[in-house]
């Protein structure tokens, strides 16, 4: 006798009906757990870090108060035959030009970091350009450079603000080791938070015009490059095409 499906029952109700409740269900679960990774995979993050099998490392350098010690910062750098990225504030580029122009003459790279500093997660997208487009200006006016990254100021940033400074055409930056000089941490405390946290791919942050960052810098530069890193501008860490970040900022290379 062939099995025919409408000729049972559970209870009053049919077992078609039970398994196309069943079957509605785990379309309905499927969809809700599919749309939740979906709005988590649909933020877009800046650059934290690289995926790369080389022991290779971006020194990077905010630069929004002080600039009294760019000099000596440039000097250290040479020592250990670092080039590093400095995200400059457009305010900072304006009121010391000499010291942009400074860091640009020793080959090394600048980005931009805002006009004003601003929380840029809080302001509106045509404030956010407009911030990024005045910064560009006093940049490139000290130093004849125009930035093609962009760093918000203390980190802050929301997915529309990343979407806003990729049609710009800049790439976003963020770091994954942070020195904690804008803490004032004592020399050693900075030169343990970075060598203890630091690996391949690994973008540093550190700030001008903080107390103790030129006593800790050299510490730092000498034990990763005894350790065999080398120290290389953020553009020629990150790859430019071809890539994915994955939910921590990690950029991995799709080739």
């Amino acid at each position: 006798m062939a099995f025919d499906i409408n000729d049972y029952s559970i209870g009053k109700r049919p077992l078609w009906a039970i398994f196309a409740s069943i079957l509605i269900f785990i379309a309905l679960a499927f969809f809700v757990i599919n749309s939740v990774a979906m709005g988590e995979g649909s933020r877009l993050l800046p650059i934290y870090s690289v995926e790369t099998p080389e022991k290779k490392v971006a020194v990077t350098f905010n630069c929004a108060w002080e600039a009294e010690d760019i000099p000596k910062i440039l000097e250290i750098l040479e020592k250990y035959e670092a080039k590093a990225t400095f995200f400059i504030l457009g305010q900072w580029a304006k009121d010391n030009p000499s010291a942009v122009k400074m860091i640009g003459d020793a080959g090394h790279e600048i980005g931009t970091h805002s006009n004003t500093h601003p929380d840029m997660a809080k302001i509106s997208m045509e404030k956010a350009r407009e911030e990024i487009f005045r910064s560009c200006e006093y940049i490139e006016k000290a130093g004849g450079v125009k930035p093609k990254l962009f760093r918000a100021p203390s980190g802050s940033y929301s997915s529309e603000l990343i979407k806003t400074v990729s049609e710009m055409g800049f790439t976003a930056i963020q770091w994954d080791v942070d020195s904690r000089d804008w803490k004032d941490k004592t020399a050693g405390e900075m030169v343990e938070s970075v060598t203890k946290n630091v690996g391949k791919g690994s973008i540093i942050l550190f700030h001008s015009g903080k107390k103790n960052t030129l006593e800790a810098l050299p510490q730092i530069l000498e034990i990763l490059k005894n350790g065999g890193y080398e120290f290389v501008k953020v553009s020629e860490l990150i790859y430019s095409e071809n890539y994915t970040i994955d939910h921590t900022g990690r950029q991995f290379s799709l080739k």
